[in-house]
């Protein structure tokens, strides 16, 4: 049984890894049996993902999981870009070089290993590093956000290779560690579009975009 306070996090994390897909119909009864909880937590949870818009909530209807469109993801991809340059920008210029030593540990992947996880947990650290708080926790939720979105293309982009992506990490964890901010800028900013072409390629074709 979960605690009334990790009733949120549990269906937010079932949303954003699709285990509760984009349009899906949730309603309060279900979950509370699935979670094993009263109702009031749930309606709470759900109340709080409204204002994130990851749910959707129609009068005398229930609820839904919010669907997802080529262009709201769009606009995420590119608001994910500006936080994460900015983000590296200072990390580059303001981290302690310990903070900075620890991203080597996103330098290799291993392929027994979920890459989307590993992926949010680089991007995450990236911003962490950035030492500006309010930054860091926007970028994070935005990384959050967009693990929705892949993991809903991933069916067009399973079986790639991710060491490209891996070695532009690389390239990243090289720019800020050396302090190159203005570099390290510029290579965020080019990784989020390469990622946002593939990702909105694939979503264009996903039968549960809006």
């Amino acid at each position: 049984m979960l605690l009334r306070d990790n009733i949120y996090d549990a269906v937010r994390a079932d949303i954003l890894t699709c285990r509760l897909a984009p349009g899906e119909e949730i309603r309060e009864q279900e979950l509370a049996a699935r979670y094993e909880v009263s109702r009031a937590p749930v309606r709470e949870a759900l109340l709080r993902l409204e204002q994130e818009r990851l749910v959707a909530v129609h009068p005398r209807q229930g609820y839904s999981v919010t669907s997802i469109s080529v262009t709201d993801a769009r606009d995420l991809l590119q608001f994910r870009s500006v936080l994460e340059s900015a983000c590296v920008s200072e990390a580059a210029e303001n981290a302690d070089f310990g903070v900075l030593s620890q991203l080597d540990a996103f330098r290799h992947f291993d392929p027994a290993g979920d890459f989307i996880e590993y992926n949010r947990a680089f991007h995450a650290a990236l911003a962490q590093a950035s030492g500006n708080a309010r930054m860091a926790a926007a970028a994070r939720e935005v990384v959050d956000q967009a693990e929705r979105l892949v993991r809903v293309s991933l069916a067009s982009i399973k079986g790639r290779d991710p060491s490209q992506l891996v070695a532009e990490h690389g390239a990243l964890i090289d720019a800020v560690q050396q302090r190159d901010a203005r570099l390290a800028a510029r290579l965020a900013r080019d990784h989020v579009s390469r990622a946002a072409r593939r990702v909105l390629s694939a979503l264009a074709r996903s039968a549960v975009i809006s």
